[in-house]
C-alpha cells in the first residue's frame, strides 16, 4: 500500500507539469489583453507599455513560461494582475469557502444518491423504483444554471425561505478560527449564526449537488441489482439473517465499490462546478475568484487556482484508490 501511495505521489509531478503548460498556453492564446483590462479603453500607448513591461508581457512567450515555471519551483505563484495580492494569499484565504460548499454539496449528493439507489434497487419494477430514476433522471438532465434561478425563484422570492448570496447574513458575525463558517459557528456556540449559515449554504450546495446524487443513485441501484443476485446474498436470506442486515452489511457494503469511484470522479464534476455556483450565488470561494480573474484575463490568478483544484482532484483519487483496499480485501496494490 505504501509503495502504491509513494507511485501516485510521484505521477503528481509530470501531471502537474502537463497541466501547468496547457493552462499557461490557454490563458495566453485567448484574445485580449491584461494591461488593456486593468487599465480601461482610455488607457495611452505608454501607460499600456509601461505596464506590460512591468508584468513582463513585453517578453516572448517561452520566457514568460521559464519565469513561471522559476517561480513556481520556488513555491511562488506571482501576484494577481487585478488585486494586487499574492495568488497564493488569494488562494488559500477563498480555500475554506469552496471546501465548505463542496463538502456540503457533497454530503447532500451522497445521502440522497445511496438512498434513492438503495430504495429503487429493493422496490425494483415498483412505482418507487419509477418515482427514484425519475428524479435521479431529472437531476441529471438539469443545467447547473437554470436549477440555481429555478429555486431562487421558488424558495427565496416567491416563498422567502433561503438568502440568495453571501456565506453570512450582514448582522451575523462569526470569529473565524477554521475559515468554515458552520464549525466557526458551533465552536462558538452560537446556534443563531450557526443556522444563518446553514440557510445560506441550503441553496448552493443543492444547487452544487444534484447531478452528483443522480449519478450516485443510478450507479448505487445498478450495483445493488447485480450484488443482489449474488449467491452470497442468497445464502444469507436462506440463514434468515434480519433484512437490514443483509441490506446494508452485505449488499450496500459491496455495491458501494464500484460507487466510489463515481463519488470520487463527482468530487471533480463539484470541484469545477462550483465556479458556476459561486457565481450565481456570490459565494466568496475559489469558483467565483476565478471567474472573476478569466474576466480580467489574469492569468497568474488563473494558473494558480487551477493547479490548485488539480491537485486535489489528483489526492481524492488516491484517496479512492485507498478506500477500495479497505472496503475489498481482494484488492492488494503492492502484490506483485
Amino acid at each position: 500500500m505504501h509503495g502504491f501511495i509513494l507511485r501516485r505521489l510521484a505521477l503528481l509531478v509530470p501531471t502537474l507539469a502537463g497541466i501547468s503548460v496547457a493552462v499557461f498556453l490557454m490563458i495566453h492564446l485567448v484574445p485580449g489583453d491584461p494591461a488593456q483590462a486593468m487599465l480601461g479603453e482610455r488607457a495611452n500607448a505608454e501607460t499600456l507599455a509601461a505596464l506590460r513591461y512591468e508584468m513582463g508581457l513585453d517578453q516572448p512567450l517561452y520566457r514568460q513560461f521559464g519565469r513561471f515555471v522559476s517561480d513556481l519551483l520556488r513555491g511562488d505563484l506571482g501576484r494577481s494582475f487585478r488585486t494586487h495580492e499574492k495568488v497564493a494569499t488569494e488562494v488559500f484565504r477563498r480555500f475554506p469557502a469552496t471546501f465548505e460548499l463542496t463538502m456540503a454539496a457533497m454530503a447532500f449528493a451522497i445521502t440522497g444518491g445511496l438512498g434513492l439507489g438503495l430504495l429503487a434497487a429493493v422496490r425494483r419494477g415498483s412505482t418507487i423504483d419509477y418515482l427514484s430514476m425519475g428524479v435521479a433522471t431529472a437531476g441529471i438532465s438539469m443545467p447547473v444554471f437554470w436549477l440555481a434561478l429555478v429555486l431562487i425563484l421558488l424558495l427565496a422570492v416567491q416563498f422567502p425561505l433561503f438568502p440568495i448570496s453571501g456565506r453570512v447574513s450582514s448582522h451575523t458575525f462569526i470569529e473565524s478560527q477554521t475559515g468554515i463558517s458552520f464549525i466557526d459557528a458551533l465552536l462558538a456556540g452560537d446556534l443563531q449564526a450557526f443556522s444563518d449559515v446553514v440557510r445560506h449554504l441550503t441553496l448552493p450546495a443543492i444547487t452544487l449537488g444534484t447531478i452528483p446524487l443522480a449519478v450516485i443513485a443510478r450507479m448505487t441501484r445498478s450495483s445493488l441489482l447485480e450484488v443482489l443476485g449474488e449467491d452470497y446474498i442468497r445464502t444469507a436470506w436462506a440463514k434468515g439473517l434480519p433484512r437490514r442486515l443483509v441490506l446494508l452489511r452485505h449488499a450496500l457494503r459491496n455495491a458501494f465499490i464500484p460507487t466510489l469511484t463515481v463519488i470520487a470522479l463527482e468530487f471533480g464534476y463539484l470541484l469545477g462546478g462550483a465556479i458556476i455556483t459561486e457565481t450565481i450565488y456570490a459565494w466568496p470561494g475559489i469558483g467565483r475568484w476565478l471567474f472573476l480573474a478569466v474576466l480580467a484575463r489574469d492569468f497568474r490568478a488563473v494558473q494558480g487556482g487551477v493547479l490548485l483544484l488539480a491537485i486535489l482532484f489528483i489526492l481524492i483519487n488516491l484517496l479512492a484508490d485507498v478506500l477500495y483496499a479497505l472496503l475489498d480485501p481482494r484488492i492488494r496494490y503492492d502484490r506483485r
